[in-house]
């Protein structure tokens, strides 16, 4: 067998950077992936910190992905399901910002080139103009502070490490479609989930993903290689969705709405059940789908959310389930109940009509988030949800607001 960690000490490391500086670390970090279950607990999360940083990727990152991927394609590795999730990633992210449209890789191509093309300069006087365009002194004072958060320079580095990782680990497809066929179902599972963000990869992954289905009797690895179907814009697959959406298992009728969905199905059926799952998802056992970390309800109400016009009526399904989350859980219902209610979020400087001006549903809406626990309203990613449809930040006065 080969060594996966061949040619680790040929890379400069020490000249690449990564979020705390220089990245001499990595090949340690690396090879105690290889250590006992204590060194190799420790290698992962550092990696996780150094060259996947809150979601950020580095200079470094993308270096380490051959060897990540020859180390997953190592029966030998121990614990390899754990590298599935750190190789998702550092190629996109945290999953919910591709959901549920999947990667639009074209559009991405298509923005790093123009940053590549443009003249740093003059992006930095359209950003001091975009802070001067303001419509008045407190949107004026927003848009300074998120400006002197902006530089180009700055921006385009992160925009090309984050293409550069993007693409190493799409150089490694064909390592996740062996994984595909392991007695390891969490390997089944997340070769399935890694799958779905590489739409270039398309031509090989469905097949892969189809052979999988035909066989698979463990629902939760089924319904990851359902949705990668989806996120793949697999049309052919409908009839396969449709069967499972009829289906008596409720898993896999999520999934397959979420599929349906994602291919522009929106039928009755299809919102229908995107409607109960937002408001009670199913049930999970220890091997749970990997989108969304799991969230099967927060996934829902964003299929919803994100349809042009949605249907009449589903809105209270995802108000009933928002009513029944508390902290991180509540953040995509929230979101999602908002853009549903209000439309699209506003400017940072917006406002909201007054109690008296909303509509039923917006009433409904405020009022079920006023209910909600302070736990949940001291977390600064809900107070930023709340904020960007103009609605009172304060929880007190928020509830005056929804005259509760």
């Amino acid at each position: 067998m080969n060594d996966p960690l061949a040619g680790l000490d040929d890379i400069d490391w020490a000249r690449l950077r990564h979020a705390y500086g220089s990245a001499a670390d990595v090949p340690g970090q690396l090879r105690g992936l290889r250590g006992s279950p204590a060194e190799r607990e420790r290698a992962l999360g550092d990696l996780y910190g150094n060259i996947f940083h809150q979601g950020s990727r580095y200079e470094a990152t993308a270096p380490a992905v051959p060897f990540l991927l020859a180390l997953l394609a190592d029966p030998a590795t121990p614990d390899r399901g754990d590298l599935t999730y750190l190789l998702v990633g550092i190629a996109i992210g945290f999953d919910e910002s591709f959901l549920p449209a999947g990667v639009d890789i074209a559009g991405w191509r298509a923005e790093v080139d123009r940053m590549r093309a443009a003249d740093p300069a003059e992006e930095e006087r359209k950003l001091d103009a975009w802070v001067a365009e303001a419509a008045d002194e407190a949107e004026r004072r927003s848009r300074e502070w998120r400006r002197s958060l902006m530089d180009f320079r700055d921006n385009l580095m992160f925009a090309e490490a984050e293409l550069a990782a993007y693409d190493a680990v799409r150089a490694g497809t064909s390592v996740f479609r062996e994984l595909l066929v392991q007695d390891d179902p969490g390997l089944r599972a997340s070769g399935a989930y890694l799958l779905a963000w590489f739409p270039e990869e398309a031509a090989t992954s469905i097949p892969a993903l189809r052979s999988l289905l035909a066989a698979e009797t463990v629902a939760p690895i089924a319904a990851n290689a359902l949705v990668a179907l989806g996120l793949l814009a697999d049309h052919e697959a409908a009839p396969l969705l449709r069967e499972q959406l009829a289906g008596e298992d409720p898993l896999l009728r999520w999934a397959a709405a979420i599929a349906l969905a994602r291919i522009g199905s929106t039928d009755q059926d299809v919102i229908g059940e995107l409607a109960t799952a937002a408001a009670s998802p199913p049930e999970q056992g220890t091997l749970q789908v990997a989108y969304c970390e799991g969230d099967l309800r927060g996934y829902a109400a964003r299929t919803l959310a994100a349809m042009i016009d949605p249907p009449s009526g589903t809105l209270s399904h995802v108000l009933d389930g928002l009513a029944r989350t508390s902290e991180i859980a509540a953040f995509p219902m929230t979101a999602a109940a908002l853009q549903m209610a209000f439309g699209p979020a506003q400017s940072p400087a917006a406002r909201a009509p007054s109690f008296a001006e909303l509509t039923k549903a917006q009433r409904q809406t405020v009022q079920v988030l006023a209910d909600l626990d302070t736990k949940t309203w001291q977390w600064v990613n809900f107070i930023e949800i709340i904020e960007a449809w103009g609605l009172p930040r304060d929880r007190d006065e928020f509830r005056t607001y929804a005259r509760l």
